[in-house]
């Protein structure tokens, strides 16, 4: 078959297909991340990540340990009706059902304990551990569920089949790149003196600005004379300050006059 033949196919087969079936694949031309914009990235990072919330408001802590896995309940702002013990009961309930949701769509095994929120009531204590018992029957793994503790603890043995997922949410830090440290913020103003003062002498008759942080640019802008002021008196040149919300607080870069960036490094 030649080339012109196949193009004859293809043109017959695309004008025979119903609409329905145009709309199965679209190429995504958008320039965002084809997970980004449909949500996906979102969903896998709440899924998976070191708290689970639910609908009430009140939110898991999901924490992996070398030995075992430890779940606490938390109840968030939920707690405000007159009735606490019952409100309580409501809560660790809700928590229940996620939590056995959790450790299948984790596929979380070996030994978990969960912490759920202290109950007073012997009545409550009993109907939570029937009811967690009656959560973990979706479950297809064998599991071993214990009844709540004195201090109020439940801890379950769970057989994993396969490798537990586990997926990463976790982002480094834009301000220290990973090594929980920053420069000190006492030396900030001798760090963009030191630039500026390099810049005035590379190119002394070009427009300036000076982009930070908002509480950088009101620190700059504050006093009588301020540092924005000293500078025009120093250079005789006016350095315009303006703040951005994006940038973290040690974060500065000087622009030109045709907006480009002044690379210093």
């Amino acid at each position: 078959m030649n080339d012109k033949d196949l193009f004859a196919d293809i043109r017959t087969y695309l004008q025979n297909i119903s609409p329905d079936q145009v709309n199965i694949v679209q190429l995504h031309n958008n320039s965002k991340p084809i997970f980004d914009t449909f949500g996906v990235t979102r969903q896998v990072k709440a899924a998976f990540g070191k708290t689970a919330t639910m609908s009430s408001g009140a939110y898991l802590i999901i924490e992996k340990t070398e030995a075992m896995h430890v779940i606490d309940v938390n109840s968030g702002h939920k707690i405000v009706s007159h009735d606490v013990d019952q409100t309580i009961f409501g809560v660790n309930l809700e928590a229940a059902e996620e939590i056995s949701r959790q450790i299948r769509l984790r596929d979380i095994g070996g030994l978990i304990v969960i912490d759920f929120i202290d109950m007073k009531n012997l009545e409550h204590r009993k109907q939570l551990s029937k009811a967690m018992e009656d959560f973990m029957r979706k479950d297809r793994s064998q599991h071993t569920i214990l009844p709540l503790s004195k201090f109020g603890l439940m801890q379950i043995t769970r057989e994993r089949a396969r490798p537990e997922i586990m997926v990463s949410t976790a982002e480094m830090c834009p301000t220290c790149n990973g090594t929980g440290q920053v420069n000190p913020t006492i030396l900030m103003t001798d760090d963009i003196e030191r630039d500026l003062e390099f810049i005035m002498q590379s190119r002394p008759k070009s427009p300036l600005q000076l982009r930070v942080h908002p509480f950088l640019e009101a620190f700059l802008k504050k006093g009588f004379p301020s540092r924005q002021m000293r500078w025009l008196m120093r250079y005789n040149k006016w350095v315009r300050v303006e703040q951005n919300t994006d940038y973290h607080l040690t974060e500065y870069r000087f622009f030109d006059g045709n907006d480009d960036e002044i690379r210093l490094n």
